[in-house]
C-alpha cells in the first residue's frame, strides 16, 4: 500500500513539473513572439547596411578592404542577412527599447578568408552589440563594456 502512494506522489510530483515546463515555454514562446524584432515602425526595419569601419575603445581603428563584403540587411519580420567578408548568414535582431539593438545567434557559412579580413573579428563580436545610433545617414553600432563602434553606411543595394 504505501508503494503505491509513493508511486501516486510521484506521478503526480512529475505530473506537476511537466505542467510547469510547458507553462514557462509557452510563456517563453508567448513573449518572443511579442516583441517581434522590429516592426515597420522601426527605423532599423528594411533597412541595408554596409561597414565602412570598426574603431575600438583602444583606440584601434580598422577598415575593410572593400564595403560591400560585409553588409547587413535587416527586415521588419526581425531576421537579418549578413555577409561578412567570404561568408554569408542568417540570423534574428530585436530591439527591446529606444535604440537598443541584440542580434541573436547567426548560422553562417564557414569559407576560410583570406589574410587581412576582418571577419574573425566580426562574428566574435556580433552578439556583444547592445546598441545603436543613427546620425547623418550611418549606422552606430556600440558593443558592450565600451568595446567599440562599428559604423555602417547605407547599401548600394541589398547585398545581405
Amino acid at each position: 500500500m504505501q508503494w503505491l502512494t509513493r508511486t501516486r506522489a510521484a506521478g503526480l510530483g512529475f505530473l506537476a513539473c511537466l505542467t510547469a515546463v510547458a507553462v514557462v515555454a509557452s510563456t517563453r514562446s508567448t513573449a518572443v513572439s511579442q516583441e517581434p524584432a522590429g516592426s515597420t515602425q522601426h527605423p532599423l526595419a528594411g533597412t541595408s547596411w554596409q561597414l565602412i569601419r570598426f574603431q575600438g575603445g583602444d583606440g584601434l581603428v580598422l577598415t575593410p578592404d572593400d564595403r560591400s563584403k560585409y553588409t547587413m540587411a535587416l527586415d521588419a519580420n526581425g531576421s537579418v542577412a549578413a555577409r561578412i567578408d567570404c561568408n554569408r548568414g542568417r540570423g534574428t535582431w530585436k530591439s527591446s527599447g529606444a535604440n537598443q539593438l541584440q542580434f541573436g545567434p547567426l548560422a553562417l557559412t564557414r569559407a576560410q578568408c583570406p589574410p587581412g579580413s576582418l571577419h574573425d573579428q566580426v562574428v566574435k563580436q556580433w552578439g556583444n552589440i547592445r546598441s545603436y545610433v543613427l546620425k547623418d545617414g550611418h549606422l552606430f553600432l556600440s558593443l558592450v563594456a565600451d568595446g567599440g563602434i562599428y559604423e555602417f553606411e547605407r547599401a548600394k543595394t541589398n547585398q545581405g
